[in-house]
């Protein structure tokens, strides 16, 4: 038992430290924020600093995030988006105070069922314990932005060549890492309902004429 909640505990720290530190550099390279700040005062700046997005705009209608960095043109840009809601911005419209607490205790029931199938799961499910290790990370990850900040910083945006309806909606690491923990709860699932093949009938020797 203490092997495999080690394991959950190690892959779900990772995540959520790989999300926090590409959400910190998303707000250093992409925004204003901290920009003249150094030391603690960055990491003050990384939690405290909010409306990054210029929506609304800031008074005297400063931008306070720069453009999108192009990693590859036409497909792949980093840009800074703050996202109160869920993908898609779903449930982004509701008063903040119902907002804050809805997001919070969807996430800590989700968190609370993981871990209950991750403790229910046998040893030999490895790929499911490494599916729900990297979806309780990523929940980790954006319950800590809707905690300290009441929204989720995403900052990664695909397109296809800016075509009307080709964009996907804006993610980050935490996002990325509960789609892969779906993705290979899917596999495994599919991967049992495959028949086992039949086995084979011994030769049986001819009687003797």
């Amino acid at each position: 038992m203490k092997n495999s909640l080690r394991f959950l505990i190690l892959v779900a720290f990772a995540v959520l430290a790989a999300d926090q530190v590409t959400k910190y550099l998303a707000v250093a390279r992409l925004t204003d924020a901290l920009d003249g700040r150094t030391g603690v005062s960055r990491l003050q700046g990384f939690v405290s600093e909010q409306n990054l997005d210029n929506q609304p705009p800031t008074e005297g209608g400063r931008y306070r995030a720069t453009r999108p960095y192009r990693f590859i043109e036409d497909y792949w840009h980093f840009r800074y988006v703050e996202n109160p809601g869920a993908a898609w911005g779903m449930f982004g419209d509701l008063p903040e105070t119902v907002r804050r607490v809805f997001f919070h205790v969807v996430s800590l029931v989700a968190l609370t069922f993981i871990f209950v199938m991750y403790v229910r799961s046998e040893p030999s499910q490895r790929l499911v314990r490494l599916a729900l290790a990297l979806v309780a990370g990523g929940a980790l990850g954006n319950f800590l932005d809707r905690l300290l900040r009441g929204y989720v910083i995403d900052f990664i945006d695909w397109h296809w060549r800016n075509q009307p309806g080709m964009r996907w909606p804006t993610f980050n690491v935490a996002d990325a890492a509960i789609c892969v923990g779906v993705a290979l709860m899917l596999l495994d699932s599919l991967s049992l309902r495959r028949p086992a093949e039949a086995p084979s009938r011994p030769l049986t020797q001819s009687p003797n004429p």
